[in-house]
């Protein structure tokens, strides 16, 4: 039978906004809505998308994949949905592409491992040479670590990272010494917590996500592995770091193109901004719920430069797109913008930026 559509024109721009709402990225959810929202408020108050109001339509990408894929497949089909943009593990990305290529834009905000080239999707996110190659140089120049061991969940993101990384270090002195891959929602970290214990590890590369990151930081920290051996985190936010207690971030760092603690107009304009908006019980305002925030910028800026919404208009203006937000001026590059990318220690329960990597 064939599915019904909706009009294809209506009188607003409607983006299925795709967050984690459960599972073990779920914290990360509340700081991505409350970004996406505020992000709506300044788009509709300057006109919209193409002169018509924006709303948003929440899809919790904690759901079980199958059904993820079928919803997705369902809003667009059925042309409920002008595009997709969402913060989300790479195994949703993976589903999700399918239902969009071609069909309707899909901006992308997490930083990934990198090799997305599916009809029609734009990334707020860092790639791997964006983001962390630099940072494993600068942990090597400040701090002199080389040896590293991966910890990560087992699927893409962590995976394809680690791989990518070795192939890295191959050009360099650093090396990768071991690995361990947990299941998602896992906190069996025993065989990997002897892992680093008994290797000459000087750093762990976290490649974990959300409420899994936390529990591995507490037993890290729990096993006196933190005494001599320095974290760099790659999925974390101030509300991991809440998750994981004070006493587990000693010797923690991260590197992302966002933290409030960033010392600039843009940033504390957005942060005074955030904090007015949603009051001192606002969630965590971290990197990955600012990303949702950019990814409805460029989704607006890329329908606003082609005068359309129709990929193909998207894809012939998409390298002449830039627009200014909480990261600074932010461009247009192929399928990926380029941006500043900072890292960032963890003093207690923030975030302190030492450092712009180099670009």
């Amino acid at each position: 039978m064939a599915i019904p559509e909706f009009r294809a024109r209506r009188d607003t721009v409607d983006i299925a906004l795709v967050v984690p709402l459960s599972g073990p990225a779920g914290m990360f959810g509340p700081s991505a809505e409350a970004c996406a929202e505020l992000a709506l408020e300044d788009i509709n108050a300057v006109g919209g998308i193409l002169d018509r109001q924006v709303r948003l339509h929440p899809v919790d990408a904690g759901t079980p994949l199958p059904e993820l894929a079928r919803r997705l497949g369902e809003m667009v089909g059925r042309r409920q949905v002008d595009g997709v943009v969402g913060w989300h593990l790479s195994d949703a990305r993976k589903v999700i592409t399918p239902q969009t290529a071609g069909r309707v834009p899909y901006v992308y905000t997490t930083f990934y491992e990198g090799g997305e080239d599916s009809d029609g999707v734009y990334m707020v996110g860092e790639t791997p040479d964006q983001q962390l190659f630099p940072a494993l140089r600068w942990m090597r120049s400040e701090y002199g670590i080389k040896r590293w061991c991966v910890i990560g969940n087992d699927y893409v993101w962590p995976r394809e990272t680690a791989l990518a990384t070795v192939e890295f270090a191959r050009t360099t002195d650093i090396e990768v010494i071991g690995s361990a891959f947990l299941p998602l929602g896992g906190r069996d970290f025993g065989a990997a917590l002897r892992l680093i214990a008994s290797s000459p590890a000087q750093g762990v590369l976290l490649f974990m996500v959300g409420a899994d990151c936390a529990a591995f930081n507490r037993a890290f920290a729990a096993a006196g592995l933190d005494e001599h051996r320095v974290r760099l985190s790659m999925m974390i936010g101030e509300d991991v770091l809440y998750a994981g207690g004070a006493d587990s971030s000693h010797g923690l760092f991260t590197a992302s193109g966002y933290f409030e603690s960033v010392v600039s107009q843009e940033s504390m304009a957005f942060s005074g901004k955030y904090a007015a908006r949603f009051g001192p019980s606002a969630p965590a305002l971290t990197n990955i719920g600012e990303s949702c925030y950019e990814g409805l910028l460029l989704f607006a800026s890329l329908a606003q430069r082609a005068r359309s919404l129709d990929l193909r208009a998207i894809e012939r203006s998409a390298p002449g797109v830039s627009y200014h937000g909480p990261r600074g001026e932010v461009s247009v590059r192929g399928a990926h913008t380029t941006q500043p990318v900072y890292v960032a220690g963890a003093d207690l329960l923030h975030f302190d930026v030492r450092a712009q990597l180099p670009g």
